[in-house]
């Protein structure tokens, strides 16, 4: 069954618009992207479960909200399934107890300079062999599902999906999203650019000539 934010080559949904646009349309959004990062290490998540905690929005939710309401509600959703917050704390915005555990793991006004400069180390060097490589013919899985979480979080879009391509970039090993997301390990992977024809992904694409690039990890490809 296809998950309600995959939503990548669907029909319907009018023409991308790439004009520059601010990076949030209200003061609110400024604040509950900040809110939503200062939370980050209170509850101990990492960007793979944060996105998932957003995936998980009930459907008719995830489609009415917009793109900050769905941070906003994807983490209120993890403040109270962590036990980081009760129910009822979220709703009234109120910590009980005066000596609550969390004044401890706050994130404070001097931290922040030093928390957006610190540079995260997105290669690695403890993972497994790459399998291809450039101008390899790969083949993605034919379900774009998480093997170790039903239902769980993956990076393979439905649209590429059981097709083939063809490796045109190695980015080196990072860590796997299908895992960390859920709290089993980084467990690095090789990751790959794969370039697949337009005319594969779609009936009828507009410029049958194109390429699109996906970045995949290994665990998503086997030889073609």
């Amino acid at each position: 069954m296809s998950r309600v934010h995959d939503m990548g080559g669907r029909f319907g949904d009018g023409p991308v618009d790439p004009s520059e646009k601010p990076a949030f349309k209200a003061d609110w959004e400024a604040r509950a992207h900040a809110l939503v990062m200062a939370a980050m290490p209170v509850g101990g998540w990492n960007i793979d479960q944060r996105r998932h905690g957003r995936e998980t929005l009930p459907p008719a939710t995830y489609m009415a909200f917009g793109y900050y309401e769905k941070w906003i509600a994807g983490l209120a959703d993890m403040l109270v399934a962590g036990g980081v917050l009760g129910a009822e704390e979220v709703r009234s915005g109120e910590v009980s107890g005066p000596d609550s555990e969390l004044k401890d793991r706050r994130v404070t006004p001097h931290m922040v300079a030093a928390a957006t400069g610190k540079r995260v180390p997105f290669t690695r060097d403890d993972a497994p062999a790459p399998m291809f490589s450039i101008g390899d013919a790969v083949k993605t899985l034919a379900r774009p599902g998480n093997a170790f979480v039903p239902g769980g979080h993956t990076r393979l879009p439905g649209y590429a999906a059981g097709l083939t391509g063809r490796v045109v970039r190695s980015h080196g090993a990072h860590v796997f999203p299908d895992t960390n997301a859920h709290g089993l390990g980084e467990c690095p992977e090789p990751l790959y650019a794969v370039a697949f024809a337009a005319k594969d992904l779609w009936a009828a694409p507009e410029h049958p000539g194109d390429e699109v690039v996906v970045d995949l990890w290994q665990s998503y490809l086997t030889p073609a």
